[in-house]
């Protein structure tokens, strides 16, 4: 990332009318091509690293903590928040209410993992909105997809994985994702907290390098948050198991609807979380779209992951949004 961390000239919380208040922030040029940071997670919170990627002079970027996490509200971290109203298609509305409350016509919809997940479901549903897309560590939470990232990686990792479906005791039949969003609405917290710990330590497991633990036993220092835990358990499981919500293949198949809008998907080729078979098959079927495969890259902004989308966002910088 070479661009310094630019402070937000704006920010505010976006009333959705149903009790959630989604935190959003804006920094950049207040004249520049509109952009909007799509998280990952589900939950993490949209951090200030992802300014650093957009050239502040060039790029007015607008950031949003998803339903339930970061800065807004009501926090999934406590137990009685409930989760009804909160999953795709409620994303995809905020995201576009969010959109004509900050008077922009078209943007540029960048993000990764989860996040491709949710811009690649925006951008189908309002594609006339969405100016380019760059999406790294692509995913289409199908069904498949979840199925391997909770039970089929364990092939990589049988200790790990066997000590994470031990802890969660699923019942005859039931899937481990499904054992944890059980135990995640426990009425013992002690059993929620233990189910949030024993959940993260298995994200970290197939998305951190090996041997990366810095605090609390966790790769990933979010972690040793309880709060970041909990909020990101508790929404994990919420979307996976539930694959959010979306027809299995509906992504793919809904390619066609983003035909002339200028693509990047970014995928490392050594990804174990997000493996490249669903970037390759989104690009397959997509006119426009470029695939990168970083061929030594993990999950996520690492060394050539990085520079590619940033590589992506400066060339996008200079084109003009077509109204």
């Amino acid at each position: 990332m070479t661009f310094p961390e630019t402070a937000p000239y704006d920010h505010g919380m976006l009333d959705t009318g149903d009790g959630n208040l989604v935190h959003w922030e804006v920094c950049g040029n207040p004249d520049g091509k509109p952009a909007v940071v799509v998280h990952g997670g589900p939950g993490s919170g949209a951090g200030p690293f992802w300014r650093r990627y957009f050239d502040p002079a060039r790029y007015r970027v607008v950031l949003f903590d998803q339903r339930g996490c970061g800065r807004s509200t009501p926090p999934v971290s406590d137990a009685s928040t409930g989760l009804a109203t909160n999953t795709t298609r409620h994303l995809i509305a905020d995201m576009e209410q969010l959109r004509e409350h900050l008077g922009i016509t078209k943007w540029l919809v960048f993000g990764g993992s989860w996040g491709s997940t949710l811009g690649l479901a925006y951008a189908q549903t309002h594609p006339e909105r969405v100016s380019e897309i760059v999406l790294f560590s692509v995913v289409t939470t199908s069904r498949a997809e979840v199925d391997w990232i909770t039970e089929g990686v364990r092939v990589h990792f049988p200790d790990a994985w066997a000590a994470y479906r031990d802890a969660a005791q699923p019942r005859e039949g039931e899937r481990v994702v499904d054992a944890y969003a059980r135990l995640l609405a426990d009425p013992d917290p002690a059993v929620r907290e233990e189910a949030a710990r024993n959940w993260c330590r298995w994200e970290d497991t197939h998305v951190q390098p090996a041997g990366a633990r810095l605090v609390d036993d966790f790769g990933d220092s979010r972690y040793a948050d309880p709060a970041i835990r909990m909020t990101i358990a508790r929404l994990v499981t919420h979307y996976w198991r539930h694959a959010a919500w979306l027809d299995e293949g509906q992504l793919i198949d809904g390619v066609g609807k983003l035909a002339g809008i200028p693509t990047v998907l970014i995928t490392g080729g050594q990804d174990l979380s997000s493996p490249p078979d669903a970037a390759r098959a989104l690009a397959a079927g997509w006119p426009g779209c470029e695939l990168l495969v970083i061929d030594d890259a993990g999950h996520g902004l690492g060394p050539g992951m990085s520079e590619a989308a940033q590589a992506a966002l400066d060339r996008f910088a200079g084109s003009p949004v077509a109204e």
